[in-house]
């Protein structure tokens, strides 16, 4: 996986090669499509697949009260891009200066001169420079002046409508259907968080948990979820488990703050303080107050072994 920040630090090796550019949030499968003409238009013309993307996303600059958390952070969407064939992935800061640009300006200083690019790939639905001023058809023009081809795929759609990456955040953060968001996603929804202490009272009822703060992307609806949760470490994943997810309040003990927990099943590490990534299969059920402890821990044991089939199937 090979990211550059910063167009002055591009190696040779990602120069002179086909370019597609966008936010690429949550690596859909329109993406994938887009990526896979772009991985053939590289190895026809002989050079790298190269993705220009943004970080942040230009709305959480021009209008932050509108942005909205994003799908994937930059290290995990340029992972997801890379196994679809792309070879360099540049993950742009996005500042004002790079805002104003006017169409002719970014097609000369990032396209031409900076990526000597030689094909582009791009969707119908693309706009470039300042106040999003350029569309595919002067892309088309400026392309062809400069010697260099444009693919334009069309988009992918599923049930009447177009794969989209607000579609999908919909669809998690709204009504927490994460199994239906995978079949537009090319992986599982993912989030990740450092775990802390909490009440404790997962272990006590003998299912403890691992709660995580300092989520940065979109959470899922409040509800309990089939996934897994992997430990992360420098490099990489350092275990993996079937995991049972609570999102939301515990209104059994009389909580009212959302929280996010995961039982990791069959884990025996200690996780307090470590980076935790868990990924989303399937929605189990909604929140909701229980009798007695006892009833709840009888719930849980049913949400574990629908986890564990669940993961067994599908992962």
């Amino acid at each position: 996986m090979h990211i550059t920040r910063h167009l002055a630090d591009l190696p040779a090796d990602a120069r002179g090669g086909a370019v597609a550019i966008g936010n690429f949030d949550g690596v859909h499968r329109g993406h994938a499509k887009i990526a896979e003409r772009l991985v053939a238009r590289a190895r026809e013309i002989e050079g790298p697949a190269v993705v220009f993307t943004f970080d942040p996303h230009p709305v959480r600059v021009l209008r932050p009260h509108e942005y909205p958390p994003p799908l994937t952070w930059t290290e995990r969407k340029a992972e997801l891009l890379t196994k679809l064939g792309v070879d360099h992935v540049v993950a742009y800061p996005t500042d004002e200066a790079l805002l104003r640009l006017t169409t002719r300006e970014f097609f000369d200083l990032v396209l031409r001169e900076s990526m000597a690019a030689k094909a582009l790939v791009e969707g119908p639905n693309f706009f470039f420079g300042h106040n999003r001023e350029g569309d595919v058809a002067l892309l088309g023009k400026f392309a062809a002046e400069a010697g260099m081809s444009l693919d334009v795929v069309e988009p992918n759609s599923e049930g009447g409508e177009l794969v989209s990456s607000s579609r999908i955040r919909r669809l998690i953060g709204e009504t927490g259907d994460v199994g239906r968001a995978l079949t537009m996603l090319t992986a599982p929804y993912r989030i990740r968080g450092i775990v802390t202490h909490g009440a404790g009272r997962g272990a006590k009822i003998g299912f403890p948990t691992a709660n995580l703060e300092g989520i940065d992307t979109i959470l899922p609806a409040e509800g309990v979820y089939a996934g897994v949760g992997r430990l992360v470490g420098r490099d990489g994943p350092m275990g993996v488990w079937p995991a049972a997810i609570n999102i939301g309040p515990n209104p059994t003990f009389g909580e009212v703050h959302a929280k996010v927990e995961a039982h990791l099943i069959g884990c025996d590490e200690t996780v307090y303080g470590r980076p935790v990534e868990v990924d989303f299969l399937d929605r189990l059920r909604d929140i909701r107050t229980f009798a007695s402890a006892d009833e709840l821990v009888e719930q849980v044991k049913k949400d574990v072994a629908a986890t564990q089939t669940i993961v067994t199937k599908n992962y």
